[in-house]
């Protein structure tokens, strides 16, 4: 886990309970949490305020009732209200820090031994990604959660606080619009004749 957190988490007899039920769900919340960031870092970020929220109201999760689901709602909230304070801010630069951007590119080399890039970066195509990522927010992550990601449609129903109906219309749409946006795509790979 986090070291941070599993510090303060040891100490509370809960914590065993909590580890229990809510580690099985850690890789497919850090795969969400992936997508939704773009970014590792902010990722693990994510996931860690998603963890210590749901360990600080522990209590008030309902036993019995899915708790990935709620997990995904706590990261979801979580994603918003930081992207929301990201928003208001105005965008800083400091002169410091780009006087010698051109130097500093010019005399790196691009050398990725990041073995997670070089395993999940090739997973999805640039084209594929880029598809994705241009769909609408409540197709795409209807589409990320059930074709991805693999939940149910009721998961995802009680991940974004609507309707099973509602998760069937959107994902048959996202999967249209998909299917419209990387059509020639797919015909240039030999998988549509």
């Amino acid at each position: 886990m986090f070291p941070i957190f599993s510090a303060i988490i040891q100490q509370d007899p809960r914590h065993k309970d909590f580890e229990q039920q809510t580690l099985p769900h850690m890789e497919i919340l850090y795969n969400y949490a992936l997508r939704m960031t773009g970014n590792t870092e902010d990722a693990k970020d994510l996931l860690q305020e998603t963890f210590l929220k749901a360990y600080r109201f522990w209590e008030k999760f309902e036993q019995g009732t899915n708790l990935r689901a709620w997990l995904f709602r706590i990261m979801k909230n979580t994603y918003i209200n930081v992207y929301r304070k990201e928003a208001k801010e105005p965008d800083k630069v400091d002169y410091n820090d780009i006087e010698n951007y051109y130097d500093l590119i010019r005399d790196q080399n691009s050398d990725d031994n990041d073995l997670q890039t070089k395993i999940f970066g090739q997973l999805l195509d640039d084209d594929v990604s880029t598809a994705l990522e241009s769909l609408p927010e409540e197709f795409r992550t209807v589409v990320i959660l059930c074709d991805i990601e693999g939940l149910s449609y009721e998961e995802i129903a009680e991940f974004s606080q609507i309707p099973v109906g509602t998760v069937r219309s959107r994902l048959h749409r996202g999967r249209k619009l998909l299917y419209a946006k990387l059509y020639d795509y797919a015909k240039g790979r030999g998988f549509v004749k």
